[in-house]
């Protein structure tokens, strides 16, 4: 019910994952799912515990990125840093490193470091010419940044690329599980087609198709191969 509510009525999916702690407090995705709710009702304090309690129940860093943010939430921005810093990237699935980048870009914005906030974004996961689940809003936050530098053209260019790679992941999902979107030259020049969302679709078995599905599940990207490179950092 939590799942259902978050984004609809994140009080009341809150107060399912408050029921839910009183009668398995010791489940991981339990304190998983009261962190989560917490932070999306702007309890930071409450979501920055259950993350921590998450963490120590089930070994996993996956939500490094929340715990970065609720850091963020609390008016701490150096602690926020300290503990993106203190995970070993390597150990995240991409979807993770994705978001962490962006948390930690956030809190460098926080402290007045826009420079270092750039550098924060250039990880392998930004691919201009692929959309992944994750690269949209990656895309965002490195136009936001460059807009900060006062770099308005290639902040234009990468809000863009965030608009196509949201357009193709929404039409991916809504294609079928384990469907990709290959997106033509023409989805990206012809306005019309791009509204479209039989455009140049065609479907490979190698994506994630549903939006309950896991990061892990998303290794392959729907590929923007045909956009043009003008503009790009």
């Amino acid at each position: 019910m939590a799942a259902r509510l978050i984004d609809t009525d994140p009080t009341l999916a809150h107060a399912h994952a408050q029921a839910a702690v009183r009668r398995a407090g010791r489940v991981a995705v339990v304190r998983e799912s009261a962190a989560i709710t917490a932070y999306a009702i702007g309890d930071y304090a409450l979501a920055l515990r259950e993350l921590r309690t998450y963490r120590r129940i089930s070994g996993r860093d996956d939500q490094i990125a929340l715990i970065v943010d609720s850091e963020r939430g609390v008016g701490r921005p150096d602690r926020a840093i300290e503990e993106g810093r203190a995970v070993d990237r390597s150990t995240l699935p991409p979807a993770a490193r994705a978001q962490l980048a962006i948390a930690l870009s956030g809190a460098r914005l926080d402290l007045g470091e826009p420079e270092r906030a750039l550098r924060e974004l250039d990880i392998p996961e930004l691919d201009p010419d692929n959309a992944f689940e994750w690269s949209a809003d990656l895309f965002a936050a490195r136009a936001a940044v460059l807009d900060e530098l006062g770099r308005s053209a290639e902040a234009a260019e990468w809000a863009r690329r965030a608009e196509i790679a949201a357009e193709v992941w929404a039409q991916a999902l809504g294609v079928g599980e384990d469907e990709e979107i290959l997106v033509e030259e023409e989805f990206l020049d012809d306005p019309e087609l791009s509204a479209d969302p039989e455009a140049d679709a065609m479907g490979h078995p190698t994506a994630e198709g549903t939006p309950d599905a896991p990061p892990e599940a998303a290794d392959e990207p729907a590929s923007t191969e045909g956009e043009d490179r003008e503009g790009e950092e």
